[in-house]
């Protein structure tokens, strides 16, 4: 490189940082003055050369159309460290789409699904339906005492697509008389996943990748098809859950319904819905391939679903439908009821957002929440970023002052403690003496008291001692006196 290369290169790198420094200065004291930013262009104008004013107008113009009010200096470093480069030829990056397919498709998949509806709902049989096997289900019975929930783990694989599955049932909803705290279990068991999987992300060791993910990712509510709309439990249990998981109601048992019945009843749950802010999971429509569609699903909520695991001969191929004496309900058929396009939605679809939306959303909150109970945050004291390292420190020093408290409490409740019963035991001492000398007193008066009688009965014996000895002395002289008077 030659001297003048050099000199016009130290030039053009002096005069942008003349330029960089002059305007950072401008915006820190005067952001919102445009007459400053004109006259001291004109100054660096006439400081540097055109090449400088180039690199350096045009290091302006990108902050100027952020906004000069967030305009910072790690902006400033960013777009310095930051290019658009042009490859000179193939490299390789482009197959990393390939490459995260094939280890995605290598780990499996896990989706797990939470079916609430009453007992006889069609639970099982919509789950055979959809999944197109035959799941191990017990029937249960309506005399349960309390809600239990339930779940089995199945391993799926269509084509070379492995799919670990998880149907969570719950057992006895809303057979009690009582129904206040039905939603209480379903509550605590999805809380339940939630605290599983932050306590894998707390530890030391983690192993994400292997442990078994049991966070609820789609939540089927099974309307019942009977009544004039949405009972009051099921406004309840919605309510307390649309926050913890994606809920998709569904009407079973459509085809117990007429259409303009179905139709009402649809438009009855959904404006009881929106009346109770319930916040169902919506479709995404981000996405332009599936925008319309998803859009258009998302107005036909709730689906009217009906399951079967019979098929029927109609025309010249068996189809999955519900026979009756009236005519043939066809499980596949939109005619008829909204299976497929639950199946469309829930599996084809959005299953992959589904499981996006419970990580990002419903687990994000329910790990801030938690965090915050633990009492760390993102920023701290005058809005300004704390790292965790702070949050710890912080927290470290609270614990030891509240155990230096607690230990301080302690003993002082423990002195406090041995001058009452030291109180106590001197109360107590003073008692004892007290009774030792009252009855040391009764002793001595009931000595006193024996030795009186001991004395009178010693006085008695000699006096009757003495008169018993009289008594002999008199009968033996009556008797020498009888004598002498028969001799006579």
């Amino acid at each position: 490189m030659s001297v003048a290369s050099e000199q016009d290169s130290s030039v053009v790198s002096d005069g942008c940082r003349l330029l960089d420094n002059h305007l950072y200065q401008l915006i820190q004291f005067d952001r919102d003055d445009s007459e400053r930013i004109v006259r001291e262009k004109s100054k660096l104008e006439e400081s540097v050369d055109g090449q400088s004013l180039a690199a350096g107008w045009a290091r302006e113009n990108s902050f100027l159309r952020r906004g000069i009010a967030n305009y910072t200096i790690d902006d400033a470093l960013q777009d310095e460290k930051i290019r658009t480069l042009k490859l000179g030829g193939h490299v390789g990056f482009d197959s990393l789409p390939e490459q995260l397919v094939s280890k995605a498709t290598q780990n499996g998949f896990t989706f797990n699904i939470l079916c609430i509806g009453e007992t006889g709902m069609g639970k099982s049989t919509l789950m055979d339906t959809l999944f197109n096997t035959s799941f191990e289900s017990t029937p249960a019975t309506h005399s349960l005492p309390a809600v239990k929930l339930k779940s089995h783990t199945y391993e799926l694989q269509e084509s070379n697509v492995r799919l670990k599955l998880t149907i969570v049932d719950t057992v006895g909803y809303g057979d009690q008389v009582n129904k206040a705290d039905s939603f209480t279990a379903i509550v605590d068991y999805i809380d339940k996943q939630f605290d599983d999987y932050l306590q894998e992300e707390l530890k030391i060791r983690r192993s994400l990748n292997t442990a078994h993910d049991s966070r609820i990712h789609a939540c089927l509510y099974f309307i019942c098809p009977t009544g004039h709309g949405l009972k009051s439990i099921d406004l309840v249990c919605m309510k307390k859950l649309d926050s913890k998981v994606n809920i998709i109601p569904i009407i079973a048992k459509a085809d117990t319904v007429s259409k303009v019945e179905l139709s009402r009843f649809k438009a009855r749950i959904t404006q009881e819905i929106k009346s109770n802010g319930i916040h169902l999971y919506q479709f995404p429509i981000d996405d332009e391939t599936i925008a319309k569609t998803n859009s258009e699903m998302n107005a036909q909520m709730p689906f009217a679903v009906v399951g079967s695991t019979d098929f029927v001969r109609v025309g010249n191929k068996m189809v999955r439908a519900r026979q009756y004496p009236w005519g043939t309900v066809q499980v596949e058929s939109e005619s008829h009821c909204d299976f497929t396009k639950l199946r469309e939605m829930l599996i084809r679809t959005n299953m992959e957002d589904m499981r996006e939306v419970t990580h990002s959303c419903h687990y994000e909150l329910y790990r801030k929440r938690m965090l915050e109970q633990m009492g760390f945050s993102d920023v701290g004291e005058n809005n300004q970023p704390k790292s965790f390292q702070e949050t710890f420190e912080q927290k470290r020093e609270e614990h030891r002052a509240e155990l230096q408290k607690k230990e301080d409490d302690m003993r002082q409740s423990f002195v406090l403690r041995v001058k009452e019963k030291e109180t106590e035991l001197k109360e107590v001492e003073k008692e004892l003496y007290t009774k030792y000398d009252q009855l040391k007193r009764e002793h001595a008066e009931e000595k006193k008291r024996y030795e009186m009688l001991k004395n009178r009965l010693e006085e008695e014996r000699s006096e009757f001692t003495k008169r018993r000895a009289q008594l002999v002395t008199n009968a033996h002289h009556h008797t020498l006196t009888l004598g002498k008077s028969k001799k006579k």
